[in-house]
């Protein structure tokens, strides 16, 4: 795991082995970014740099040179992040900056000490050099070990007032929470499965406040869990809900979070073509992203009761598979149609919302790789959607401030009778129309009178099956985890 520390020493001191210093974009062409701090000798020759080189500033624009004057790092990186202006940055200048230092830093696999400039003097700055660094500093793991590529150290030069103290802080936790996130979503289905799953929570929260309660298939049973009951049933490995809890002293909000952790999707009876699968053990981000954002909120010690619950589930062909036309009773009551098996999401997302619902928390988000029809129509924004408008635009402001892209969608009153059933209370889909918001209708049903409720469909950008990006790896992102985070400190 790398560490990450605040420093106030002068960038040119710090004996690193890369030094990375941002270079901003301006109507009078590319300039180091203000802040520096770096000797005057080096400074002119970096500006030198820049302007032989033609640099622009452009966001991820990442040049390395060696042998700089007056400079005791090995190497040092210019990276680009954009247009700063002048005053406080706004959320998509942060959002930039994190974009370059992430890509400058993950650039710097397998260097043991890196060290980033911050490019001004602003708490806000230092946050987002910090969280920049942090996520682009993960190595994805190769299969059942420990990466070795991951940079060990990476030292953020800036102010050392109490705000950036704090910030540094933060983005450190929210860097192994996301790292965790994007581990167990990399991971092989052969090796994460319901059972191992909750054993991985298990390890993982020991030493923390937070607390694991395990629903095994007889305890699902016998609670009423039909929903992932019928998903799981086809699996050799058995389906379980986890509910994780944080619960500090005098919580200033309760908030429940529900995720999808369908470990692998054949798509059941209803079968996948094979190019349709060779995502598919992401098809839990979900969960993971709770997961993460428990872990995170409790390592900060924010003082809001936080329960995740996740519904872990394999959803596989066989002779005990669940069938098109079967009726399954959800926890709660609520009798369902199965249409269609590889809509097996929201099935046991619809339990888990009813079990969350019955503590009455304030708020209740679910986060879920859902629905093709996301992807086809946001790409790589996640679409929110709720029961409360106010509440959802919470969520979207926490989004935002993070840097997690996300868009409002509607739940069309109109659209609810596709949902209706000859045989059941109600289908478990539509038609093709509206699948995105169909679904989010579906689980809607679901929340417990007069609890604001938001549903996030992550299905673009949980997992990145193209190249490595801003601070984002091939593989699983870890999209999620910090909007849940920034939507739990909206309550402090």
């Amino acid at each position: 795991m790398t560490t990450l520390t605040l420093s106030s020493r002068s960038s040119g001191d710090v004996a690193v082995d890369a030094l990375v210093v941002a270079v901003v974009s301006g109507d009078k062409g590319a300039s180091l970014a203000p802040g520096h701090g770096l000797p005057r000798r080096t400074v002119t020759h970096l500006g030198s740099v820049i302007g032989d080189l033609e640099l622009a500033g452009k966001v991820g624009e990442v040049t390395t040179l060696a042998a700089v004057p007056d400079i005791k790092a090995k190497v040092v990186v210019l990276v680009g992040v954009g247009g700063l202006g002048t005053g406080t940055p706004d959320a998509e200048a942060l959002e930039d900056v994190r974009k370059g230092v992430g890509t400058a830093v993950r650039g710097l696999a397998k260097k043991k000490k890196v060290a980033v400039v911050v490019p001004g003097t602003s708490a806000e700055l230092v946050a987002a050099v910090a969280e920049g660094a942090s996520l682009g500093a993960y190595a994805v793991s190769k299969a059942g070990t420990t990466s070795t590529d991951a940079v060990e150290s990476v030292s953020i030069i800036g102010p050392a007032d109490a705000a950036s103290r704090k910030a540094v802080k933060r983005a450190a936790a929210l860097g192994e929470a996301v790292a965790y996130t994007r581990d167990l979503v990399n991971l092989p289905p052969n090796l994460l499965y319901p059972e191992s799953f909750v054993d991985s929570l298990a390890a993982r929260i020991k030493g923390s406040k937070v607390k694991l309660k395990s629903y095994d298939m007889k305890a699902l049973r016998a609670g009423g869990f039909g929903g992932t009951v019928g998903v799981g049933q086809g699996s050799a490995n058995e389906p379980r809900i986890a509910v994780l809890t944080y619960s500090p002293a005098r919580p200033k909000a309760t908030l429940a979070f529900v995720g999808k952790g369908i470990t692998f999707d054949s798509g059941g009876l209803c079968i996948k073509p094979a190019a349709g699968m060779l995502t598919m053990k992401c098809d839990m981000a979900g969960a993971a992203a709770v997961a993460g954002a428990v872990l995170a909120i409790a390592e900060l010690g924010l003082p809001i009761a936080v329960t995740g619950y996740l519904g872990l589930a394999e959803n596989m062909p066989s002779s005990t598979a669940q069938r098109p036309s079967d009726v399954v009773t959800m926890r709660g009551g609520k009798t369902v149609e199965v249409l269609n098996t590889d809509a097996e999401g929201r099935m046991v997302l619809g339990d888990c919302i009813a079990l969350a619902s019955e503590t009455s928390p304030d708020a209740i988000v679910d986060v879920a790789t859902l629905t093709g029809a996301q992807v086809v129509a946001l790409a790589n924004t996640a679409a929110v959607m709720g029961n409360d408008d106010a509440f959802r635009t919470r969520v979207l402001d926490a989004a935002e401030a993070v840097g997690e892209a996300m868009w409002p969608m509607p739940l069309p009153k109109e659209l609810r009778p596709v949902l209706e059933s000859i045989n059941a209370d109600m289908a478990h889909k539509g038609g093709a129309e509206g699948g995105m918001l169909t679904a989010g209708i579906f689980l809607s049903e679901f929340v417990g009178e007069g609890i604001p409720w938001s549903h996030l469909d992550i299905a673009g950008p949980a997992f990145n099956d193209k190249g490595a990006t801003g601070y984002w790896p091939k593989g699983g992102t870890g999209f999620g985890v910090r909007t849940l985070v920034g939507l739990a400190e909206s309550y402090v």
